[in-house]
């Protein structure tokens, strides 16, 4: 487990001629209640907002997501990030997992997800990015939206018409992933764009949070908590408490500065919903 940044509000980022965006963020990790160590990493550092869940075993897992979150620590320059720095990191990352994997025999991977801020001329943005079933929430004008669409087995399913989005959890394939950071695997994470207007709270999560929260609870504690630290400690909180049947990572991340309508369009799906 790897726990990269610091809990930091009011980190005010110039725009020029007087705009500035304005951020909040925090993160927390829990081990749960079954798993004998953390195999979750996450990085909370403007402009990057990760949340990795190794697998693999426990060294090995561990391994593949400190090697994710500590790539895209380390391509860090500056206030924005872009794709392309994104994609590279991963792909040292996978280098990294795959000497890593040396001799197992199963295999070590990671997923991954996130935030990154980014920049269209004058607009800042939101580059949301995924691969596995980590997943993003958006929290805008109190509703809340699943931005990111899992890398599973059953999410396939769900899509194709088979399988009830209520039921999903309960499969007997619901851990089953369909991509993956590692495993010999070229990077290959989905994007969508969301504006970095003021108000706009965004959650990163791994997966031990969202099979214990239904969608509600998510949003429930996500308006009742108005503070970043706040808020990601409840979650994780109430997750493990609920059942903590895996590890568990919150990163919560606010606009809360003034800066003028963007010209961004988003590309989060018409109609996401959250599933339980």
């Amino acid at each position: 487990m790897t726990e990269i940044g610091r809990p930091t509000t009011a980190h005010t980022i110039p725009l020029g001629d007087g705009r500035d965006v304005v951020l909040d963020w925090a993160g927390a990790t829990d081990v749960g209640l079954r798993r004998a160590h953390n195999e979750d990493s996450y990085l909370a550092r403007s402009p990057l907002f990760v949340v990795a869940d190794g697998m693999g075993g426990h060294s090995a897992g561990d391994v593949a997501s400190d090697a994710v979150v500590r790539r895209l620590d380390e391509a860090i320059d500056g206030e924005f990030f872009d794709t392309e720095a994104l994609e590279e990191a991963l792909r040292l990352a996978s280098d990294d997992i795959d000497v890593a994997a040396i001799g197992t025999e199963l295999g070590v991977g990671t997923t991954v997800t996130g935030a990154v801020l980014s920049r269209e001329g004058d607009a800042p943005y939101f580059t949301i990015f995924n691969v596995g079933d980590s997943r993003v929430y958006m929290l805008d004008s109190g509703v809340l939206r699943q931005v990111t669409v899992d890398h599973s087995v059953v999410q396939e399913m769900v899509q194709a018409g088979m399988l009830h989005p209520d039921d999903a959890e309960k499969h007997p394939d619901s851990n089953v992933i369909t991509k993956a950071i590692g495993f010999g695997a070229e990077p290959s994470p989905d994007y969508w764009r969301v504006p970095a207007r003021p108000g706009l709270r965004l959650l990163i999560c791994s997966d031990g949070l969202t099979k214990e929260l239904s969608a509600s609870a998510l949003a429930a504690a996500l308006v009742t908590h108005p503070g970043t630290q706040d808020a990601a400690d409840s979650l994780v909180r109430d997750a493990v408490a609920a059942g903590g049947r895996d590890n568990v990572t919150a990163v919560v991340v606010d606009v809360r500065g003034t800066v003028e309508a963007v010209d961004v369009e988003s590309t989060v799906p018409t109609g996401q919903t959250p599933r339980a």
